[in-house]
């Protein structure tokens, strides 16, 4: 019996993670995400599809693991004093967001449904809640993570997730199983949380952290792994056992170590087994969903769906506006939020539990959260132009002569480092860049920007590159020119041309056009880092000034030969090879293929 109960979970095993590495991939590249990839690779290893699988609530039970530990990392990312200082936006615009939204929803369902209203409660609040899951890693890819659009929904994301505990409490209020109607009062699952979150920061303080320190002062790495889970662990089964959320527990344990040395090492170590986890909480979600049921009212499931992203998006898009969010940033915001969440379907179990809601409704409104899944990429795509563009008749400040000395065209990654020294030295600069994101963003950081394209004479004219000693070309790719450059150098001549160049041909193809000063944009960096190795590798100082002068001296000159050959493959024999060693310890040459830098 152990051998084959064995045998059907190594066969599980395969045909999961199979599934959902074929599907995500898929997903992955269709821009739809990794969490729908799941759900749906989930659905069709089902009992309903292909019946591959069984006995998903079992994995549930494990799989929620995933969502401990995506709460433990979400606490990593929240020091103390950060959790303070976003405390207007997780307190104010998260609790309007969870309790408009939540009252909107739960009155929807109710007079269009005519479910009984501690069914529309149930099912309503955690309709309020959007995907942690899925909005992070939307943010992370898009960079948008670290500003202040990133922050606000980083607030409302975690204050839902903070309010999963009270609507837990909540539907545990409302059940109708007497096993549920036999627990504490309300009241006191408020207590005993309290006194549960106090306990767990004193032992993160009095016992983690020390415990930590001891680890790192034996430098065994596999330790940091093994105590992680076990604060990880403990923390969840700590509020298992009074009754609590686990991944309260989880997310307080995160922040307790959020400000510590192993922050990152922890995170490291945790995350792949929260990926893991988090994902087969998905599939186990997508076996569940009863698609008998959805097949018998598609309609319902479809106009439900779209109800709630547009319920979702509106208010939460109405909030952003009155916090002061421009109506392109609050749209958006709206819009990445419109989803359900992963909570929802622990709160409809939970609900269907309480005996608030049948299977079939849980089913119904389960996929009513995976279609808005489904939906946010495609609506974050289908509305950029709406989002990025001006309005027809609105138009962007274009640059002005303001007795700037240097006018830097470009204002993306490079851009903003040459700049910003500039501007640390006092200089009065003049930034231009014709992304309007871009333009949106450093707003928002303080920055003005104007519109344009500074590629263009008039346009540099209005901004007074007549009056400016130097011109700063940052612009990615080759939307430079010999041509541009030439009219630039024509129409002013008094000012300084300085280029960015994306490697080496474009430094090639640019050898005639006039400039004074072009710049590899990475060559900088490479030679940072490897005086850092150098030094790393117990390199003396002088040892390390030799080789960078070395290779600088090389580099010129294998340069000069290729721009005056005007073919990058020329001077190939002063490419700097790796050396080896022939059996009687002398060092020779090798030969090798290197891509121009």
């Amino acid at each position: 019996m152990e051998h084959e109960a064995a045998s059907h979970f190594l066969r599980d095993a395969v045909v999961m993670l199979g599934f959902a590495l074929g599907f995500v991939l898929l997903f992955r590249r269709l821009g739809l995400g990794a969490t729908l990839g799941y759900l749906v690779a989930g659905a069709v290893i089902g009992p309903q599809v292909l019946g591959l699988t069984g006995e998903a609530e079992s994995k549930i039970a494990i799989a929620e693991l995933g969502i401990v530990l995506l709460l433990f990392v979400v606490g990593l990312e929240l020091a103390p004093q950060r959790l303070w200082r976003m405390r207007k936006e997780i307190f104010g615009l998260g609790l309007a967001q969870v309790v408009l939204c939540g009252v909107a929803l739960t009155g929807a369902i109710g007079l269009a449904t005519g479910f009984s209203w501690p069914a529309a409660v149930a099912l309503g609040m955690p309709l309020a809640l959007s995907s942690t899951a899925q909005v992070l890693p939307m943010l992370q890819s898009a960079g948008r993570l670290r500003t202040p659009f990133g922050e606000r929904a980083f607030s409302v994301l975690l204050f839902q997730d903070l309010a999963l505990i009270p609507m837990i409490t909540v539907v545990a209020a409302l059940s109708r199983n007497p096993a549920d109607t036999a627990g504490p009062p309300g009241w006191q699952l408020g207590l005993t949380t309290v006194a549960a979150i106090v306990g767990l920061i004193l032992a993160g303080r009095f016992v983690i952290r020390p415990m930590f320190r001891l680890i790192g002062g034996l430098g065994e790495r596999e330790m940091f792994v093994v105590a992680a889970l076990f604060t990880v662990a403990a923390s969840a089964s700590t509020m298992a056992l009074l009754g609590l959320s686990t991944a309260l527990g989880a997310f307080i344990a995160g922040v307790m170590l959020a400000d510590s040395p192993y922050r990152h090492e922890l995170e490291t170590d945790v995350e792949p087994f929260r990926s893991i986890l988090l994902g087969l909480f998905f599939l186990a979600v997508g076996m569940m969903l009863d698609l008998q049921a959805i097949a018998e009212r598609p309609f319902f499931v479809l106009f439900a769906a779209i109800g709630l992203i547009a319920i979702k998006a509106a208010v939460i898009g109405g909030l952003g506006m009155l916090m002061g969010m421009g109506w392109r940033a609050s749209l958006a915001l709206g819009l990445l939020l419109s989803q359900g969440g992963e909570f929802g379907f622990v709160l409809f179990a939970q609900a269907q539990q309480g005996l608030l809601i049948e299977p079939e409704a849980a089913s119904l409104f389960g996929a009513v959260v995976t279609i808005s899944m489904a939906a946010t990429p495609f609506l974050m795509m289908l509305t950029t132009p709406l989002r990025r563009a001006p309005e027809k008749g609105e138009k962007r400040e274009g640059p002005h002569a303001d007795g700037a000395s240097a006018l830097v065209i470009g204002y993306g990654r490079f851009g903003q480092t040459v700049a910003q020294m500039l501007m640390a030295s006092d200089i009065h600069v003049t930034l231009i860049d014709r992304d309007t994101e871009i333009i949106d963003v450093a707003g928002e950081f303080g920055s003005k920007v104007y519109f344009g394209d500074g590629t263009r004479i008039d346009l540099l004219r209005q901004a007074g590159a007549g009056e400016a000693d130097v011109l700063l070309f940052c612009l990615d790719g080759s939307q430079l020119g010999d041509g541009t450059l030439e009219a630039v150098r024509e129409a002013f001549p008094d000012a300084r041309i300085f280029i960015r160049a994306f490697d080496r041909r474009t430094l090639i193809d640019l050898r005639d056009a006039p400039h004074d000063y072009a710049v590899r944009e990475v060559m900088e960096s490479a030679v940072a880092m490897g005086r850092a190795a150098l030094e790393v590798l117990g390199n003396s100082l002088q040892t390390i000034d030799d080789a960078e002068e070395d290779y600088r001296k090389a580099d010129r000159e294998r340069l000069d030969l290729q721009r005056e050959a005007g073919d990058y493959r020329a001077a190939r024999d002063m490419v700097i090879r790796p050396r080896r060693r022939r059996e009687g310890g002398d060092a020779v040459q090798s030969a090798g293929t290197v891509r121009p830098s």
